[in-house]
């Protein structure tokens, strides 16, 4: 039996990177896991189709984490699917590198609509019926860069550190009975890093002490623990999953 046997899971942003990831390893530990995307329909498919061709059970649903409307829309479609969410995973999320000076209102509203308005009002609405029933786990996926920022990324790098604020805010709020805590995990292997050059990548693992990027495998099997039993006593934390880059 799986650790998550008997769950239901939300995963905003599941259609690819960090999110599929978690979502795959939720289903593989037993949950019933609904896949969130907002454009990406094919790759909402295809995580679907991974956890259901290992047994698991799994929808995709559609919706703007920035919208509130749409976000009741999915939280009212995921409970009637699985009656009730008991694991929300708030990991939508946008990167897109501008310095400052250069940097438009559009694009920093666009990355903190969704990176932390959006995990705002996706728990706003999923956590109703955790506090109802008494239990449920709020997890947030933020960023090293929302603890000690980088260049060129002031909105994400602000947005990431809203998200850890909120999730010890949050914590205290509406503990004992649900658990609320934010996984920073440094630099991983996805598509979001695909425009970056060699010179970065090489310069960033010589900066990381285990000298490599991060995997999605890397950062799941944290989502795994506080989502399960071998969470219970953790609320407010934020894990990082970063091979050392918060020591750099």
């Amino acid at each position: 039996m799986g650790t998550l046997e008997g769950k239901s899971a939300l995963v905003t942003g599941a259609s690819r990177g960090i999110g599929r990831g978690i979502a795959e390893a939720f289903g593989r530990e037993g949950a019933a896991v609904a896949v969130n995307y907002r454009s990406n329909e094919d790759g909402a498919a295809e995580t679907v189709e991974a956890i259901e061709s290992e047994g698991g059970t799994a929808v995709s649903v559609q919706a703007d984490v920035s919208d509130e409307d749409s976000v009741r829309r999915l939280v009212e479609t995921v409970e009637e699917e699985f009656d009730g969410i008991d694991v929300l995973v708030n990991n939508a999320g946008v990167l897109e590198p501008s310095t400052l000076d250069e940097m438009d209102v559009e694009t920093w509203d666009r990355t903190v609509s969704v990176d932390l308005r959006g995990t705002f009002l996706v728990t706003r609405f999923a956590i109703e019926g955790m506090l109802e029933r008494g239990d449920g786990r709020v997890i947030n996926v933020a960023s090293q860069l929302g603890i000690k920022g980088a260049p060129e990324l002031t909105h994400y790098s602000a947005a990431k550190g809203g998200v850890i604020s909120f999730t010890r805010a949050l914590a205290r709020e509406v503990a004992p009975d649900v658990r609320v805590n934010a996984i920073a995990p440094g630099p991983i292997e996805t598509d979001m890093l695909e425009d970056t050059t060699e010179e970065w990548r090489e310069n960033k693992e010589a900066e990381v002490p285990l000298g490599r990027m991060g995997t999605v495998d890397d950062v799941a099997p944290t989502a795994v623990l506080l989502a399960g039993d071998g969470g219970d006593y953790y609320t407010g934390q934020t894990l990082s999953p970063d091979g050392g880059d918060a020591m750099h």
